[in-house]
């Protein structure tokens, strides 16, 4: 069993855990259900804006500890004021540190997009992202079924929500495109062994439609890459570990931006 089974393993627990404690209604009656989200691709790509996605990362599977003393409005927001088209914030908690109160601090600070970060294997996931005032949900094809993909896809659109797809290859990329997507990401990073390669997301973004927005994930440290990648075709970039390895994150990625 490698770290994604133990992951999914996990979040089924937690997704039947939290059915337990809070209601499907109690959900739909929150204040943040009722506002209508924020359009990924209208900030992706607006002309004054990076098209990074900041994350806010406290610990990963494979590095452990990142950074356990950054607050997580005080760093989303200086995303935000250093360019961030959307916040990526992880709602995990065993093996990456998140919390709910994670996405409704990001929220109540800023006024982009937020991707809630998590491993979606249930549609209650979505109302949770909904009810917590996240704007995109991330899909993983290599956990969920085409079926899976389709539904949770149209689930949350008809929400209002963005969907991004995430691939690692040409094999989940071609079984996992339906039309309810918005942006279809390679991830750099292996899912199962978590080592990352850049030259993952150069092999797949001509295989991915045109009418979806393209964005690369992982792995990204060098103002350069950004270049290469855009000059590639991706529209978005998802950066966080980069950022949140140093003790000012928002300087980091304000500094890494007048290098692009």
């Amino acid at each position: 069993m490698n770290i994604l089974d133990k992951i999914v393993l996990r979040k089924q627990q937690e997704v039947a855990d939290a059915k337990a404690l809070v209601s499907i209604k109690d959900l739909e009656q929150s204040t943040h259900f009722k506002r209508t989200p924020y359009s990924f691709k209208e900030f992706l790509l607006a002309e004054d804006r990076t098209g990074i996605i900041a994350e806010f990362k406290r610990r990963s599977p494979s590095k452990g500890l990142i950074n356990g003393t950054a607050d997580v409005a005080e760093v989303t927001k200086a995303y935000n004021y250093a360019g961030a088209s959307a916040l990526s914030v992880l709602t995990d908690v065993d093996f990456f540190g998140g919390k709910p109160d994670d996405i409704l601090a990001a929220r109540a600070a800023n006024d982009i997009p937020i991707l809630r970060k998590d491993f979606m294997i249930d549609e209650y996931q979505i109302l949770e992202a909904k009810a917590w005032g996240a704007d995109i949900i991330l899909l993983i094809a290599s956990i969920l079924t085409p079926k899976q993909i389709n539904d949770f896809g149209k689930f949350a659109q008809n929400l209002g929500l963005n969907v991004l797809l995430e691939v690692h290859n040409f094999e989940e990329l071609d079984r996992s495109i339906c039309p309810h997507l918005d942006a279809i990401g390679v991830n750099n990073r292996n899912l199962g062994d978590f080592t990352v390669n850049i030259q993952t997301s150069f092999d797949l973004v001509n295989k991915i439609p045109n009418e979806f927005l393209k964005i690369s994930e992982s792995a990204i440290s060098n103002p350069k890459i950004i270049s290469d990648l855009k000059a590639a075709g991706f529209n978005g970039f998802l950066i966080g570990e980069n950022f949140m390895k140093t003790d000012n994150p928002g300087l980091a990625m304000q500094e890494f931006v007048s290098e692009i």
